[in-house]
């Protein structure tokens, strides 16, 4: 993270004694990036964090198996049509993935179990409902639209309040706000289309009760169940940079000019190997002669993955494309309007709209996406020719 946070106790310096009440220790545990010489935080347990019981090797029960995008075409995934088998962890139904990435569908009105991922920063988009998000940081009360932001190895549990559907972009690094938005010390600059009074984060800890409590844990060796000897919630105070966050979409401020802008001006997080893009309400562009709709794109190094959330997406109309559509336009193909869309935004500007209402989260790769079985079950077979209708 971009900015220092202390919540709860800490002592004045650190990797000093920090003792509890009773007189013992508190246990220090530094939790840090890329071999603690990027951004860390220090936090302060009851118990020992090291003490494990158990350990067992979990069988997985989500379907993972991947297909390369042949014949290479563009594809429409319908995820309205998606029931999960778990909870938004476990029931996750992957819907592409490379070695960078992995976008997976969930909906679940369940607890999930406690659980950590070691392989990467997470980044769970909210497209509707309502879940508190527990963590050794402490709570994020998250709705729709909130981007929430997890850092690798942290121990947390999402708890819905009925039933809450979610985009999940796991990493195999970590996630974060792109570089040109920052300083060269990590304060957002001004011409960043969010900065920091957006991000919310754990504002107290949360501490809970518990002995021989098990913990979710994947690794790039597969699934582990660590049974700790106490519950790992149970942290007094941390400090630094390292936290999960949440950021809701219509905090992003969109960037306009005279013409139409591309997906870059929508970046709001970059990853390894991908970047995550907010398409928000906006001016239409407003040059006397502009085509305030997308232009034919062919992005010749990326995969474009757009998951509609809201409004009317004016450029795909007649195309099947609805709230809750995923969109798949591989590297190698041209795309863009429907037939007729063009004439039609500018009709509509001469009537007077000067804005669109349209919401998405994109996600570009720069290497190929593969599709998941989810995603087959649920493909629309005739959105390829939807250009030539």
């Amino acid at each position: 993270m971009p900015y220092y946070r202390v919540v709860g106790e800490v002592p004045r310096k650190r990797h000093v004694q920090f003792r509890r009440p009773d007189g013992g220790l508190y246990a220090e545990e530094l939790m840090g990036e890329e071999g603690f010489s990027s951004d860390s935080s220090l936090l302060y347990h009851r118990h020992l964090p090291t003490a494990i019981v158990k350990a067992e090797a979990v069988t997985p029960t989500a379907e993972t198996r991947l297909e390369p995008n042949v014949p290479l075409s563009p594809r429409h995934f319908r995820t309205q049509e998606l029931r999960s088998a778990g909870d938004l962890v476990t029931g996750r139904m992957t819907l592409a993935a490379n070695g960078d990435v992995r976008l997976s569908y969930a909906t679940s009105d369940q607890p999930s179990e406690l659980y950590r991922n070691s392989m990467g920063d997470e980044c769970v988009y909210v497209q509707s409902g309502r879940a508190r998000f527990e963590s050794t940081y402490g709570v994020i009360e998250a709705g729709q639209g909130d981007y929430v932001v997890i850092p690798t190895g942290t121990i947390h549990r999402w708890v819905p309040e009925g039933q809450v559907n979610v985009l999940a972009i796991e990493a195999t690094g970590h996630i974060r706000p792109p570089k040109r938005y920052l300083s060269q010390y990590g304060q957002f600059l001004e011409h960043a289309p969010y900065c920091e009074r957006d991000l919310r984060a754990p504002a107290e800890p949360y501490t809970v009760e518990g002995e021989e409590v098990p913990v979710l844990v994947r690794t790039r060796g597969g699934l582990t169940r660590l049974v700790y000897r106490n519950h790992p919630f149970d942290v007094v105070g941390w400090d630094g940079y390292l936290y999960p966050y949440a950021f809701n979409i219509d905090d992003f401020e969109p960037i306009v000019k005279k013409t139409h802008a591309p997906p870059p001006v929508h970046q709001t997080f970059e990853g390894p190997g991908f970047v995550v893009c907010s398409f928000c309400p906006r001016p239409l562009d407003f040059h006397p002669d502009s085509v305030p709709i997308p232009y034919n794109h062919h992005n010749v190094d990326s995969d474009e993955f757009m998951f509609y959330v809201g409004g009317d997406y004016t450029a795909r109309k007649g195309s099947g494309i609805d709230i809750g559509s995923v969109s798949l336009h591989p590297a190698g193909f041209t795309h863009g309007p429907q037939p007729g869309a063009v004439e039609a935004v500018i009709d509509a500007v001469a009537r007077g709209v000067t804005t669109t209402s349209e919401m998405a989260v994109m996600v570009d790769t720069f290497r190929p996406l593969d599709l998941g079985q989810a995603a087959l079950a649920c493909e629309d077979p005739g959105y390829a020719w939807t250009w030539s209708r």
